[in-house]
């Protein structure tokens, strides 16, 4: 039997002014795993097509394994160069779709069901829509929930939610058969990737966990979430006494310790979840309470955006806050955001674009002092 060494093929040369074309990119990358690009990009001029054939030229059956994660990736950037977003590669991969996959949406709590064409069907797209396809602004929810969200600022959404609550059964274009409680975890989902003031942060209840690997860029929200957490597992006596042990004021300590009384005792009443996910949405259910939210304002609009900062560090590099969970600078954070040109490729043309193409851990940071 012959034996072969591995080898290792690469692109034609960059002096090929195809390979600056990111659609020929595309192309490419649908040829190696062995994928067929969508038929409007077949005809002859199109640099996906372009792409695709110089890659089964080259790749010829050497193909890459296809998962759903490759094939969500490919359509994933296929829909951003469409749209002419930035599509940020060097950290935002299969594996790294892997890693934010989630088996129920987070937002209707329904199970996801995958490449069936219901609005059941997974879905990976920004969370923060002026920014780009980049790691940390991405997260998986239902194609339902994400066609509700569409390009709503966090504002419009906590409207629709009041909007809904106020006439459950009034029918109209914005509801999209999302109920006020789904609605107003979509405005907290958008919410941790919105920088907004201290104030307006602050007052903005729990209802929904951050997603894995999405980044939180309000400190209030990760000191909100940190407490929230505490609750969840033994020992948590000795960590709050250790965070208590930060709070900059009496009157801040006071209303620490009534918060925390209060989580523990409405966590402790309510029913044993039976798995991680039942306890992800009991933690937010908690979030329903006025009184919990009561105090958490009282808490939390006593402390300044700095004070959240540094509390929430030290708790994250005391071991409090859980392995999860690391701090970084908003700086980096967003520094493949492109939120300068709101996510958009900068003077970007391609005539492909069709009319109708849709754009379609955790990570904690502290302000640019950090």
């Amino acid at each position: 039997m012959a034996h072969f060494k591995t080898l290792t093929l690469v692109r034609p040369a960059l002096a090929d002014e195809r390979i600056a074309d990111t659609g020929f990119e595309i192309g490419w990358d649908f040829g190696h795993y062995g994928i067929v690009p969508p038929s409007e990009h077949l005809h002859p001029l199109s640099s996906v097509r372009q792409g695709w054939e110089a890659s089964r030229l080259n790749f010829g059956q050497r193909t890459l394994l296809v998962n759903r994660f490759s094939r969500s990736w490919l359509q994933l950037r296929l829909g951003a160069w469409r749209s002419g977003r930035v599509f940020e590669r060097s950290e935002v991969s299969p594996t790294y779709l892997r890693q934010i996959d989630v088996a129920c949406c987070p937002i209707t709590r329904k199970i996801l069901t995958h490449g069936s064409g219901a609005l059941s069907d997974a879905s990976v797209d920004r969370v923060c829509d002026d920014g780009a396809y980049a790691a940390g602004n991405l997260a998986v929810m239902s194609q339902r929930a994400n066609q509700a969200k569409a390009d709503k600022t966090v504002d419009q959404l906590l409207a629709l939610a009041r909007q809904v609550a106020a006439a459950p059964q009034q029918s109209n274009e914005f509801r999209s058969n999302l109920t006020a409680e789904q609605w107003a975890r979509l405005a907290v989902l958008a919410s941790f990737a919105t920088p907004m003031t201290h104030a307006k942060a602050a007052c903005i209840p729990l209802l929904v966990l951050p997603p894995n690997r999405l980044r939180v860029l309000n400190p209030v929200q990760s000191l909100q979430l940190i407490l929230s957490r505490q609750v969840t597992q033994a020992g948590h006596g000795r960590r709050c006494s250790s965070i208590a042990g930060q709070m900059p004021s009496k009157e801040t300590r006071r209303a620490f310790d009534n918060f925390m009384s209060l989580l523990l005792e409405r966590r402790t009443a309510a029913k044993r979840p039976a798995g991680l996910l039942e306890l992800r949405h009991s933690i937010e259910d908690l979030w329903s309470d006025p009184l919990i939210n009561s105090r958490w304002q009282r808490l939390a609009l006593g402390l300044t955006s700095e004070a959240c900062e540094r509390i929430v560090c030290a708790a994250v590099e005391g071991g409090l806050a859980g392995p999860s969970m690391r701090w970084i600078s908003p700086a980096v954070a967003t520094e493949n955001w492109s939120l300068a040109s709101r996510g958009f490729v900068s003077g970007a043309t391609n005539t492909e674009r069709s009319s109708n193409a849709g754009a379609n851990i955790l990570l904690m940071p502290a302000r640019k002092t950090h």
